[in-house]
């Protein structure tokens, strides 16, 4: 099994993008249904639960359910210090259109001030090594600070990403942050959350609409073409194999 191309997931821009048919319009009515039973059940058994909001697609999905149903979870979001200006538009967008706070958590200097003076300002491109140390101390950190006390976290994630996340279920264990871990959009399709974003009016990352199915940092993170993988534009210069930044971990 690989994940989707570019090819096979229907999202041209917003203005010329197809309607969902009836068929596509009840999968997704029925997909949602049974998220927020997922939500429900994870606020049940973890009242202090958050979500990462990444302000990808997926993510946008599942803020939108929550602050539509006003449900009790938590949403934080990892600024990097290196996104694209259209992430940071977003994040304004998405607070002001659901009146929510959206905790935004960033790098500790005393440890990102070091590494840039060594290593320079990109020098994750240099190595593996370097590019998951980058991704240590913009990410994982403070991902570790904001996790510090929660019951559990919540992410976007869907098995049909890539060739790391195929086996993930939607109850999972975060073992590096030793919390319970839920992916509530485990089987959707590509289509499936696009028809929901349009269903529904979701806001999302106008850089979707320029062939950048998944986004990151900047200087990570570039637009793919027709028949490339959906993850092709995250670490480009990498093997699949290594195209996680450590956030998410495979079984």
């Amino acid at each position: 099994m690989t994940s989707a191309s570019i090819s096979s997931i229907g999202q041209p821009k917003a203005a010329t993008r197809p309607a969902p048919d009836a068929a596509l319009v009840t999968a997704v009515a029925e997909k949602s249904a049974l998220v927020m039973a997922r939500l429900n059940t994870i606020i049940d058994r973890h009242p202090n639960v958050v979500l990462a909001n990444s302000l990808g697609a997926e993510d946008m999905v599942l803020m939108d359910m929550i602050c539509k149903d006003n449900l009790p979870i938590g949403i934080f979001t990892l600024d990097t210090g290196r996104l694209n200006e259209e992430t940071y538009a977003l994040l304004a967008k998405a607070q002001q259109q659901y009146g929510r706070d959206i905790e935004i958590m960033t790098p500790d200097y005393k440890q990102l001030e070091p590494w840039v003076r060594e290593h320079g300002i990109n020098g994750f491109y240099d190595s593996v090594e370097n590019r998951k140390a980058c991704c240590q101390i913009r990410k994982l950190e403070p991902l570790a600070r904001t996790l510090k006390g929660k019951d559990a976290w919540i992410t976007g994630l869907r098995a049909a990403q890539s060739v790391t996340r195929q086996n993930m279920d939607w109850e999972d264990f975060d073992t590096l942050n030793n919390l319970p871990k839920f992916n509530p959009l485990i089987e959707w399709s590509e289509k499936e959350i696009w028809a929901y974003i349009d269903l529904n009016n979701v806001p999302y990352n106008a850089l979707h609409d320029r062939f950048y199915p998944s986004i990151g940092c900047a200087p990570c993170t570039r637009a793919i073409t027709p028949g490339e993988d959906v993850r092709a534009g995250r670490w480009w210069w990498e093997n699949p194999e290594t195209k996680e930044c450590g956030l998410h971990k495979a079984k």
